[in-house]
């Protein structure tokens, strides 16, 4: 099992801030492909990807037990 956080607008987008998903040993591409399309999510391509606190490629692999956090852009002023 892989515990997915969503943050800020992404959560709530997806209605939920954290769930767990049934997968294991695939890439973080495609996990952003399997909760885009079970949370219905508009792209993630622009968001940062953090596997265990730390961020990572879409080609990192996701095992049981890690937790990714999808984090969007932050713009300042």
């Amino acid at each position: 099992m892989i515990n997915v956080l969503f943050f800020a607008a992404i959560g709530e987008e997806a209605g939920v801030e954290q769930v767990t998903v049934d997968k294991q040993d695939i890439t973080v591409k495609e996990l952003k492909e399997y909760v885009q399309k079970t949370y219905k999510l508009s792209s993630l391509n622009q968001t940062m990807t953090a596997v265990n606190e730390e961020f990572v490629t879409d080609e990192e692999i996701i095992g049981t037990g890690d937790t990714v956090a999808f984090i969007p852009p932050v713009s300042g002023g």
